[in-house]
């Protein structure tokens, strides 16, 4: 298996990445959202009922 990053071959200890680094890396595109799941778009009336951070309790 090759690290999806670079192409080295994978660690076992970081499957199926090469080294600790490229698995972080990996994680914070998904934390910052620079990987998305395609989803339909949400219309105002969609997004009247979701709380935005700023109003949780």
């Amino acid at each position: 298996m090759k690290c999806p990053i670079c192409g080295a071959p994978a660690a076992p200890e970081y499957r199926p990445f090469c080294s600790r680094g490229h698995r972080d890396r990996d994680l914070l595109m998904w934390f910052d959202e620079g990987y998305r799941l395609p989803g339909r778009p949400v219309s105002d009336e969609d997004a009247e009922g979701l709380d935005s951070p700023g109003e949780r309790d």
